[in-house]
């Protein structure tokens, strides 16, 4: 069967396959260093916000089995591809994947991580597809309405994960910071070492906390970099 061209590519993981189907947004790069980098060692509750595949909250539950994870998406083809994504995994029992808008479901409880992978874009041309234009624009999910719904979303003592292209990740810390979170942990990205920096992984607190910065970069002339191997090797195949 010829597939449909705004069918999503599959990936595969050391421990847990990803089928994409017409979810939007392939598994990327940003996608998995936010996975392996967010501070839910010691979480016990996750809210995956945007779960598109559901990549977010499988990598955190191979990371620690013993959280127990919501997953959201409002497009109908991401929810599909990431119930049965959960579905097939080894801990599918931990996972409740729901179709619904987070700026307006009535959840049942409040959450010691969130995560999130937000739609980076403002402004600008749209992609043809309606699934990947709702993953990769605010018009359904805009950055301040995002940090306002975590706040009531997040326990007193928790954090939120999220990675941002670095011109719009700045902008949403500054507004972060306007709005009474605090920046507990903050990673700069570089692509290579020639190349300036172009992703922003960052960590919000509700209460005050010193700030943790570090830079991480992707490539170097020898291949990946001993950080970025450090930090995915748990998940990609070839590492």
């Amino acid at each position: 069967m010829k597939e449909s061209k705004n069918t999503t590519k599959d990936f595969k993981f050391k421990q847990f396959s990803v089928h994409g189907g017409q979810s939007g947004m392939p598994v990327s790069t940003d996608g998995v260093l936010l996975g392996a980098w967010s501070g839910i060692d010691g979480a016990e509750t996750l809210l995956d916000i945007g779960t598109g595949t559901g990549l977010l909250s499988l990598m955190c539950l191979q990371r620690n089995p013993r959280l127990s994870v919501v997953a959201v998406d409002i497009e109908q083809n991401a929810y599909q591809a990431a119930k049965q994504n959960a579905e097939q995994s080894p801990w599918r029992h931990n996972i409740e994947v729901l179709h619904t808008d987070v700026l307006s479901h009535r959840f049942e409880r409040t959450f010691s991580h969130i995560i999130c992978n937000p739609p980076y874009f403002n402004s600008g041309e749209q992609a043809e597809s309606k699934a990947r234009a709702t993953a990769r624009h605010t018009d359904t999910l805009n950055h301040h309405d995002l940090l306002k719904r975590c706040q009531t979303l997040l326990q007193p003592n928790g954090r939120a994960s999220f990675i941002l292209p670095t011109f719009e990740g700045e902008q949403m810390l500054q507004f972060a910071e306007q709005s009474g979170w605090y920046i507990s942990r903050k990673c700069i990205v570089k692509p290579s070492i020639k190349k300036a920096a172009h992703r922003l992984l960052f960590e919000l607190s509700l209460h005050p906390i010193e700030c943790n910065v570090s830079e991480l970069t992707i490539h170097t002339p020898q291949g990946y970099s001993d950080e970025f191997i450090s930090l995915t090797k748990d998940f990609y195949l070839k590492m």
